[in-house]
């Protein structure tokens, strides 16, 4: 070790930093000057990758939960080499690869796209789960450590709790967190919020907390030494920190710890920007330069870094030569492709809910998909991933042989914990709980779609049809919120998210099939609790008839130049069913039924195609159980929707029925009404 010479380097990323935000005229400096420490030791002495390989599957990650702090992630990557002088010149800038908030880019050592506090770290500790259940099967050699990055606002979201209390109660010795506490929000000081004591919140759920001056290298190094060699817990390294670390004020004297110092350019502040430059050694006049002598040294660095790579891939490489058909089967975890799966195999009973049909494709996955791990916020016997818990056991402390992991009542957790699992890779996630509560799931669903993350959402319970439980148990607003993310196209001009609402059994299965087939972005699952009657098949078996809804949408009922085409997804389509028939047997009407569960899907086909589904020049009618918007675009300016524009009622579910006018006799009679 050289202690000046890792001074300099800390300083070299405080000073990047500041520029950073200086030149941009955007950002938060005070944060990165009092991280920088501990990212330089960290980065140089214990962080084990191959700079010549970074997608590396056996690699460390870092998780940084408070993406505010992106110019410290990027000043340290320039350091390594991950970055160029233009880059971190071009902070915040259009088109530029330095975005305000990190997003991910492996390539670059972005493990995870952060902003909203608490998830970063969350996702850190799904990685952590994902790495242990794969050392599960494939031995102790995969001992890659996970790494987090907590601010005091991260520690302060609602989230943290359920991250917290589920990496303590799993023992996730793999992950270890750094908590950046300074004192300092953005607005206040953390005292006029909080008087908690959180080394002792911590240690309640089980962590090992080591609290040390977040300046202090030697303290730094500990910290991390103890954390790696410890094989019980998780670790919390609470590093009490300065904001604004190395700032001066235009006299020269010390500026550091204000609150100002935490959200915008350091000349915007009492501090002098020229000034702090100066101090930390940085030339004025080229702010954006590594120092010549911390350039040498991370040069050294990462011939370490490589050689050490190197070493344990010759290990990986003993391993794969004795484990030949382990090692085939690692592969193909970590290269996503699945095994051959027969989804019109999986036989379902008549007139089953949608939940119910689930419950036995997830039996039939756990069989036959062994790197899954499925997960239900303490609803498992009751949004029917218990068809998969049935066949594994439950992830637990020191036993991750199972494939089950039980979240306990936390939905945002659960969901944050599963993008972190696709981030790491090697293993597919699947959270479920009921649909209604997928409002507590938002944020990560968002994040779940900008980072491009195949995870399976599975939302039971999925309109006023839960009955009893009443209004605040009823989806009426959620299918339209959540169907908004089909409309929105993530940054790979792809649609954004997969929201696919199936009429029976048979396309719940098709409806498996193509969440389990989407690689590139989040499916969600929408499922009823009540029984279903299943739509008829027109001809051969209705699975190869529901197998049409790969394209989003299809025609359950065709008839030759129909009078009127009636829509919907989900249990309405048995209802449409039934009211066909009496439009028939009544009228005389010729009456076309089409199922759409993914809308998203259904635009991406020909004009042509959709056409012959949804005719323009016909009468359309739509029925939904929710919103009339969740219709309204498909049936177009000439149709009309039947939905909801109330909150639920606690009733019985046939009841509910009779009430809000969804039975094939009320549904007949607002046709009717509509056409005349």
């Amino acid at each position: 070790m050289n202690r000046e010479l890792d001074q300099l380097a800390a300083d070299n990323i405080r000073a990047l930093a500041i520029a950073m935000v200086e030149k941009a005229k955007s950002g938060h400096p005070g944060g990165p000057m009092g991280g920088a420490d501990y990212m330089h030791i960290l980065y140089s002495e214990f962080f084990n990758y191959d700079p010549s390989d970074m997608h590396w599957p056996f690699r460390d990650r870092f998780f940084m939960d408070a993406g505010h702090l992106s110019s410290l992630m990027y000043a340290q990557y320039y350091l390594l080499g991950n970055y160029g002088k233009d880059d971190v010149a071009n902070f915040r800038q259009w088109g530029s690869i330095t975005p305000g908030h990190p997003e991910v880019d492996v390539k670059r050592g972005v493990e995870n796209t952060s902003g909203p506090l608490g998830q970063g770290h969350t996702m850190g500790i799904g990685a952590a789960i994902a790495a242990k259940f794969l050392k599960a099967r494939f031995g102790d050699w995969m001992n890659h450590k996970i790494y987090g990055f907590i601010s005091d606002g991260g520690v302060q979201e609602e989230i943290s709790q359920g991250a917290g209390r589920l990496a303590g109660h799993l023992g996730l010795n793999n992950f270890i967190m750094f908590y950046d506490s300074n004192d300092v929000q953005l607005s206040s000081k953390t005292d006029e919020v909080t008087s908690e004591d959180t080394a002792k919140k911590y240690e309640a759920w089980g962590w090992k907390v080591i609290t040390i001056d977040g300046h202090d290298h030697d303290q730094i190094r500990k910290a991390l030494s103890d954390a790696n060699s410890e094989t019980e817990k998780p670790t919390l390294i609470i590093g009490r920190t300065i904001m604004g670390k190395g700032c001066v004020a235009a006299d020269g004297s010390i500026y550091e710890g204000y609150t100002e110092l935490h959200g915008k350019p350091i000349g915007d502040t009492g501090a002098d920007y020229a000034k702090t430059l100066k101090n930390l050694g940085a030339n004025v006049d080229a702010p954006f330069n590594i120092y010549d002598e911390v350039e040498r040294f991370y040069t050294d660095i990462l011939e370490g870094k490589k050689k050490a790579a190197s070493s344990k891939k010759a290990e990986i490489k003993a391993w794969e030569d004795t484990n030949e058909e382990l090692a085939k089967k690692l592969d193909g975890f970590l290269s996503g492709s699945l095994p051959e799966l027969d989804f019109s195999s999986i036989e379902h009973k008549e007139g089953l809910a949608t939940r119910a049909a689930s419950s036995g494709v997830l039996g039939y996955l756990a069989e036959h998909v062994e790197n899954m791990i499925v997960s239900s916020a303490d609803l498992s016997n009751s949004d029917k991933t218990d068809g998969f818990l049935k066949k594994t056991t439950v992830l637990k402390k020191d036993d991750f042989s199972g494939a089950f992991l039980q979240a306990g009542v936390a939905e945002l957790t659960m969901a944050s914990v599963a993008n972190g699992i696709a981030l790491h890779g090697g293993v597919i996630p699947v959270v479920a709980t009921f649909f209604v509560f997928s409002d507590y799931m938002k944020p990560a669903i968002r994040l779940s779609a900008i980072q491009e993350l195949p995870v399976k959402f599975v939302w039971t319970h999925d309109a006023f049809r839960v009955g009893e439980d009443g209004p605040t148990h009823q989806p009426i607003e959620q299918e339209a919120q959540i169907r908004l993310l089909e409309k929105i196209q993530n940054h790979n001009h792809e649609q954004s998210f997969v929201a696919i609402r199936p009429a029976d059994s048979q396309e719940t299965s098709v409806a498996w099939k193509m969440a389990m087939e989407n690689t590139k972005t989040p499916t969600g699952l929408i499922l009823s609790r009540q029984g279903i009657k299943d739509v008829p098949a027109v001809s051969g078996s209705r699975y190869d008839m529901a197998l049409n809804a790969e394209k989003g949408g299809y025609l359950v009922k065709e008839t030759p130049n129909p009078d009127v085409v009636l829509i919907a997804n989900g249990s309405e389509v048995a209802t449409l069913v039934a009211a066909a028939q009496l439009l028939e047997d009544k009228e005389g009407l010729k009456v076309n039924i089409a199922s759409i569960p993914s809308e998203g899907i259904f635009r991406q086909q020909s004009p042509e195609y959709q056409h012959k589904v949804i005719p323009s020049d016909k009468p359309i009618f739509g029925l939904t159980a929710g919103l009339p918007i969740n219709l309204e675009s498909l049936a177009g300016p000439n149709g009309r929707v039947f939905g909801l524009q109330h909150f639920g009622y606690s009733a019985p579910a046939s009841v509910l029925d009779e009430k809000f006018g969804f039975t094939g006799e009320k549904v007949y009679k607002e046709v009717m009404d509509f056409l005349k």
